[in-house]
């Protein structure tokens, strides 16, 4: 039993180590995750805090996985960590029975799991954490309690400072399909299905039906067609970036124009400009003023309506040509309202959240001289 608990408290321990540092690194895109889920249980009055429950959450997973691994506060730890998987079981099988949302974001963008996965992932969990409450006595501390408080109070500013971080300057790491470095247009290309075809035929004479996958010589003198199935001998691979379109405010499709310009061009990201930082805006008008005068393409996108953009136009006082595209997919490009990418025959060179802008000058420096 003593293995069998040791065993138990590595793999619950990383995994919720693990599960929390991922989240964390995105806690934007987790707190979108958790909006869906509140929207699917009629819960809107949490969605003003889905932001600052996310890194919560995050903080919490990463916390309890080391006080697991350290063997401190065995009790409590246990206790906390059976209620959040219980917790967890039911919302992913209630997701994944019902079909309400399908990817739980447990693990982000990096490991990206249907609902059914997600469920089978929590019973282990549970199962593993049931292991850990009748081992409970052979999960001791491994350090002396002062040292033990030390590393606690490090491991919670960290697992603070983190989230806090990646809102503010973008993920470390970024698993999504618009990373620097990704080609937009190879991911809007997905692989299809290798598919062989069957046909029922019917004998005129004996009405007897048989089964072909190619067509017999003078068929139709011998046969009756009676139906047909279709077999998927390999599965496709779906493109990673869906219902990616690019619109001016008259409804005319730009995407093929912008996303596979040859050259450097600027995408400013203000997925809905109702929530979108107004006062870097002076920042971002001197910005797009200086690649006009470079012939450098620099326009904005957003999911906002013809008349929202008038009124906010005026407000930062911006002439920078406006586009619409899906807030969804905004939302995905970048985890910032305004961000800025940077292309190059649609492949992302750069981005920059709005607390980062550069200057143009340095920018030109770096990438336009090369």
């Amino acid at each position: 039993m003593k293995i069998t608990t040791t065993i138990s408290r590595i793999l619950v321990g990383v995994l919720f180590i693990f599960s929390g540092f991922i989240k964390a690194n995105d806690a934007v895109g987790f707190s979108y995750k958790l909006v869906e889920y509140f929207e699917v249980f009629n819960t809107h009055f949490f969605i003003p805090i889905a932001l600052p429950l996310a890194m919560f959450i995050c903080i919490f997973e990463i916390v309890l996985g080391f006080t697991l691994l350290l063997g401190a506060r065995v009790k409590l730890t246990l206790w906390l960590l059976l209620l959040m998987i219980v917790f967890f079981t039911f919302l992913t099988f209630y997701s994944a029975y019902f079909q309400k949302v399908l990817s739980c974001g447990c693990f982000g963008d990096a490991i990206p799991l249907t609902p059914w996965q997600s469920f089978t992932k929590d019973l282990v969990l549970l199962v593993l954490i049931i292991v850990l409450f009748i081992g409970k006595q052979y999960i001791n501390p491994i350090v002396g309690p002062k040292f033990e408080n030390f590393l606690l109070v490090i491991i919670i500013i960290a697992s603070t400072i983190f989230p806090i971080y990646t809102y503010n300057f973008l993920p470390v790491i970024d698993f999504r399909p618009y990373a620097i470095g990704k080609n937009i247009p190879e991911q809007t290309k997905g692989i299809p299905d290798e598919v062989k075809f069957f046909y029922t035929l019917k004998d005129k004479k004996t009405g007897e039906s048989i089964e072909v996958d190619k067509w017999p010589e003078n068929w139709d003198q011998k046969y009756d067609y009676v139906t047909n199935r279709t077999d998927v001998t390999k599965k496709g691979v779906e493109a990673k970036v869906k219902d990616f379109t690019i619109t001016n405010l008259d409804g005319s499709d730009y995407t093929q124009d912008i996303i596979e310009y040859p050259n450097y061009n600027f995408l400013l990201i203000c997925y809905d400009l109702e929530k979108a930082e107004k006062d870097v805006f002076g920042k971002i008008n001197d910005f797009a003023a200086l690649c006009k005068q470079d012939s450098v393409p620099f326009i904005i996108l957003t999911s906002s309506p013809k008349e929202t953009i008038e009124v906010f136009k005026q407000e930062v006082k911006t002439n920078i040509e406006f586009y619409n595209t899906d807030g969804t997919v905004l939302k995905t490009m970048i985890r910032s309202n305004p961000g800025l990418m940077m292309l190059k025959g649609g492949t992302v060179i750069d981005m920059w959240h709005y607390h980062s802008l550069p200057a143009f000058n340095d920018v030109k420096e770096k990438y336009f001289k090369k």
